[in-house]
């Protein structure tokens, strides 16, 4: 046995108590006559005593050979520590080493393994089994661990099943790039790596699987934004005989027990907004609602004057940002750089700054009066104090920039605070959207989402205007899941693939297989699903994902540890019945 106990198990009702340890060296304190080593494993640190006056020699001098994160394993005896240490559970208590044995030495690591280390990230992800050493990572994923269990239990005390689906499928257009397999025994054809098991869960329903999760790795091959994986993590869920209220219910009490059981925040309110109003009030489809800002439209009472920046606007649109009027000009000039940024790409900002005395100041007072301004304030519910910040353009544009500089300006303020929590439904999104550059209309979930009862006769009219079937949950201003009530009926599902541009054949190519089980008695049936990655970084009070996945890969979709992807040797090419032919970058 190499241990009797863990590194962080030790207190003072242990004295006098023979153990064996084993772990990592954290570091070594060497006085000559004492020597100190604080040894570390996943459960905590023990701080380990060599004393001349009760260590052999030889002990002694193998105790000086020690470095940090050597592997070893001691024998001793618990002793009251003659200098305690409060702030580790262990602080009462060292153990004189009566026996020592190395396992393995280590070379230096490229940085120190310490909460606040000296590494930057990308030589941590380079040496990733050293960053898991640390305590920040290491209880990131610990902490991952524990709301995967609760995931877990709330599904299966419900009556849910976890079903696995496979991971070799067959190529469908759902929306990004799939991640491509070739096949060695049939030559030429490609399997690909599931963006979802949006197909498969629909069949277990087909199945009488009634109620299905699954906690299941995604894949998209897909240009990398901030923050965002090739490979990620859903809680991928189905229920057959159900509405959106069912669903609704189900996974608004899911989230409600992760709160109180990761994070012990009590709930009750999960408010609803269209997505009509969501855009119309900030900007986008999921908006956090922990703080103020509502968007202010402004048109009726800014087009009024020879301002021709407003006048050809589509959109005027303003936010009250609260306590800003003291902004200097320095402060203001900053504002208007950063939503001039290309990230952004507005053309400039009009502000105004609502004084204490009731008066305005703005940076259009040639063309607007204290009146005009008054209604602006009104509008945008700006108050003594407040600073008003106005943007205009196209209406889509206008509301993204409006939205950015919003969160830009909260994190600035200190208003997403991560120990509070604001979940909100966003429902009734459109069914479809307008490719601008094809001019076509795409599924803005995907060809499966069911219209709202009552308008599909719309899909010849006005296709714009369907409201689907669908929702998304969102927590502190992310998307931490959605879905949709599915099409259940050949029928139907035709229609929508005739109306997303499908022929009958290229239909039956992609999709038959589920059009066909939907002639064997398909339930009505929906469901949803949530980016376990977002979500636990959410409850961790964090924006990033990486640290909670284990092995992260870059910004550009590699993984620096094991160096992928990587090139394969012309034997397996060929095996694969592959050439590659590579263009070279002008």
């Amino acid at each position: 046995m190499y241990r009797s106990h863990s590194c962080g198990e030790l207190r003072a009702s242990h004295i006098n108590t023979e153990v064996t340890l084993a772990g990592w060296v954290q570091k070594s304190r060497d006085k000559g006559f004492m020597i100190w080593v604080d040894l570390r494993d996943r459960y905590g640190i023990t701080q380990l005593i060599f004393d001349e006056e009760r260590t052999s020699k030889d002990l002694m001098e193998k105790a000086k050979t020690l470095g940090r994160e050597f592997v070893i394993q001691v024998k001793g005896t618990v002793i009251e520590r003659a200098s305690k240490n409060p702030n580790i559970a262990t602080g009462d208590i060292e153990v004189l080493v009566s026996e020592l044995t190395i396992l393995n030495e280590a070379k230096l690591p490229p940085f120190t393994i310490e909460d606040e280390t000296d590494g930057g990230e990308d030589i941590r992800m380079k040496y990733r089994y050293l960053d898991i050493r640390r305590n920040p990572v290491k209880n990131s994923l610990i902490f991952r661990h524990k709301v995967s269990m609760e995931v877990r239990k709330y599904l299966s005390d419900k009556g849910f099943i976890d079903v696995e689906t496979p991971y070799l499928i067959k190529s469908t257009p759902e929306g990004a790039r799939d991640f491509l397999v070739p096949s060695r025994m049939n030559a030429g054809q490609f399997y690909a790596l599931p963006q979802s098991p949006q197909t498969f869960k629909q069949l277990l329903m087909v199945g009488g699987m009634d109620k299905y999760f699954q906690i299941v790795k995604c894949f998209r091959d897909e240009d990398l934004r901030a923050d965002r994986q090739p490979e990620f993590t859903q809680i991928d869920c189905e229920m057959a005989f159900v509405e959106q209220e069912d669903i609704l219910e189900i996974f608004e009490g899911m989230t409600r027990h992760l709160l109180k059981e990761i994070n012990g925040v009590d709930v009750d309110k999960f408010p609803r907004m269209q997505y009509d109003d969501a855009m119309r009030l900030y900007g986008n489809d999921k908006p956090d609602i922990r703080f103020g800002m509502q968007f202010g439209e402004l048109n009726e009472v800014a087009q009024h004057k020879d301002f021709k920046v407003f006048n050809d606007a589509e959109l005027v649109v303003g936010i009250a940002v609260p306590g800003a009027a003291s902004y200097t000009r320095k402060e203001i000039d900053a504002l208007i750089d950063w939503v001039k940024r290309p990230q952004v790409g507005a053309l400039g900002m009009v502000y105004v700054k609502c004084n204490e005395d009731g008066s305005y100041k703005s940076s259009v007072d040639k063309f607007y009066d204290q009146e005009d301004l008054a209604k602006w304030a009104e509008t945008t519910g700006a108050k003594a104090g407040d600073l008003i910040c106005i943007l205009s353009g196209n209406t889509s544009k206008v509301r993204a920039q409006l939205s950015a500089l919003r969160m830009e300006l909260a994190e600035r303020l200190g208003l997403r605070k991560p120990n509070e929590f604001a979940p909100l439904w966003v429902v009734d999104f459109p069914l479809l959207e307008l490719d601008e550059e094809t001019g076509h209309y795409h599924a803005m979930h995907h060809p499966f989402t069911s219209p709202k009862p009552g308008q599909l006769e719309l899909l010849d009219t006005n296709p714009g205007a369907i409201k689907a079937n669908a929702y998304d949950l969102v927590l502190n201003g992310n998307e931490i899941g959605g879905g949709s009530i599915r099409i259940h009926d050949k029928e139907t599902q035709a229609i929508m693939f005739k109306h997303l541009g499908f022929t009958p054949e290229e239909a039956k190519a992609q999709f038959g297989f589920l059009m066909d089980a939907f002639e064997y008695g398909a339930p009505p049936h929906g469901g949803l699903a949530f980016g376990l990655d977002r979500l636990v970084a959410i409850l961790g009070g964090q924006e990033t994902i990486r640290d909670f996945i284990a092995f992260p890969k870059n910004n550009s979709g590699r993984d620096v540890m094991i160096d992928a992807p990587a090139t394969i040797d012309e034997e397996q090419l060929t095996e694969l019945s592959i050439k590659l032919h590579i263009q070279k970058e002008a």
